[in-house]
């Protein structure tokens, strides 16, 4: 049996988010690029395939109380790339803020900038904050942000296309340096966006830089389907995970892709220590810095819930539930998720508070480094998903305790690889190259006759 992908999240100080408050903790971290380059080294010398980095465009709510997603991830990420050599990059960034060329043409130079390890995780962005920074009245509803989403990513993979293999020909001879038949405009006028093209330079070494998605509604499905080379997800029971993985298989297949072209990767907050003893008292510091009135009454309005109607310890059952989640607090994939755990047995907002370090949804792992390793392995082999994307509960020391301690388990297990393989991020992923024998992916782009000039 083969193994598994591994993201590491580079978001500080970590999915607790009031780890800043600990003793051990920097408060300020999340502003020092040094801290993410020794993360992202820890990261490359235990053979990660990428870290992860969120991020939306507008100051969150909560900054009274934590530190926000901080730095532009692209650039910050485009710097820990000349500090690394083989350890991919996944940044997160807006359909709903963003224009496709820009987007396509900063992923496509840091794909040549890093040789290879650029991903582009696509959000629609859920916060109504975000419209101000844009010169918008309102934030679009969900059903425009996925129209637009799709036809976004169908401008910027045509913009990634847009150049034919062999278009440079560096013909000092003749003087010629690219043949202009061989790089096409895109022409794109649709619902939101009217695009030319084409880009600058040709692709990057991956073809295109990597595609992951994240979002679980119906919108965001067929996004995936359509378009995803890795899905990141949530979910707190495996059968919900392995519904969701072969639903997702079923849509690409349903899209003429194959489904081994799209990869899931499940979020899991991890807490590990040398011993189980050790993990179970630095959970219940963890717990201390958690304002737990404010986040058990989050947990109940994103379910749907009235405000004030459940206490921190009110079971709420199945049928307290709305018949359909409610988009809110919770994105419908952490709703969902939620909604199986209070399926599996009533729960309290303490309890799924707890299970999901602090309420966000993702699945709550704590123990030694064994018992983790065991975790996953399990998962895995249940057909949950592809890989995880690891979260690291307290960024300042689960990042390095889990590069350190699990990594070794899974590669005496078979289940991660010892030394990383010549090759792209794409290529590591198991994801083949667009395009053709002759690696012009013509099949996905609709082009008007004729060529750039």
């Amino acid at each position: 049996m083969t193994g598994f992908h591994l993201n590491l999240s580079l978001l500080t100080p970590g999915h607790f988010r009031q780890a800043w408050r600990l003793p051990h903790a920097d408060p300020f971290a999340y502003l020092d690029a040094g801290h993410f380059r020794r993360l992202a080294e820890a990261a490359e010398d235990a053979t990660i395939d990428a870290v992860f980095l969120g991020d939306g465009p507008a100051l969150g709510a909560g900054i009274e109380h934590a530190p926000d997603t901080g730095l532009d991830p692209l650039i910050l990420l485009a710097h820990l790339s000349g500090s690394t050599d083989r350890l991919g990059f996944v940044i997160t960034s807006s359909t709903t803020y963003n224009s496709p060329y820009n987007l396509a043409r900063r992923f496509n130079a840091l794909d040549h900038v890093s040789k290879g390890r650029a991903a582009v995780n696509i959000v629609t962005t859920g916060t109504t904050a975000a419209a101000a920074n844009f010169g918008l009245d309102d934030h679009p509803d969900k059903p425009t942000r996925y129209r637009r989403a799709h036809e976004f990513l169908d401008a910027v993979t045509r913009l990634w296309d847009a150049w034919e293999p062999g278009a440079i020909t560096g013909d000092k001879t003749n003087g010629r340096y690219a043949d202009p038949k061989l790089i096409h405009p895109i022409d794109h006028h649709g619902e939101f966006f009217s695009v030319r093209g084409p880009l600058p330079v040709p692709a990057g070494p991956q073809g295109r830089p990597v595609i992951v998605q994240a979002g679980g509604s119906e919108g965001g499905l067929r996004l995936a389907g359509d378009f995803a080379d890795v899905v990141f997800t949530v979910a707190q029971t495996q059968p919900r995970a392995v519904a969701f993985r072969d639903d997702i298989r079923r849509r690409a297949t349903a899209a003429g892709r194959h489904p081994d072209d799209v990869k899931v990767s499940l979020g899991v907050v991890v807490l590990v220590s040398e011993t189980e003893d050790e993990a179970r008292r630095r959970e219940r510091e963890l717990y201390g810095t958690l304002p737990l009135k404010r986040l058990a009454a989050a947990v109940v309005t994103g379910l749907g819930l009235p405000a004030g109607r459940f206490g921190p310890d009110d079971t709420i059952t199945s049928d307290d539930l709305p018949d359909t989640p409610a988009e809110g607090a919770f994105s419908i994939g952490f709703n969902e998720s939620t909604r199986a755990l209070i399926a599996e047995r009533p729960r309290t907002p303490r309890e799924l508070v707890h299970r999901s370090a602090g309420g966000a949804g993702h699945r709550l792992l704590v123990g030694s480094a064994t018992q983790v390793a065991d975790d996953l392995e399990d998962w895995f082999r249940g057909g949950t998903a592809d890989g995880f994307t690891i979260m690291p509960a307290d960024t300042a020391v689960d990042f390095e305790n889990f590069t350190r301690l699990v990594v070794p388990i899974l590669r005496a297990r078979g289940l991660f690889r010892k030394e990383y393989p010549d090759g792209t991020l794409r290529e590591r992923f198991g994801l083949p190259r667009p395009g053709g024998t002759d690696g012009w992916p013509r099949s996905r782009m609709r082009w008007i006759e004729g060529s750039f000039m």
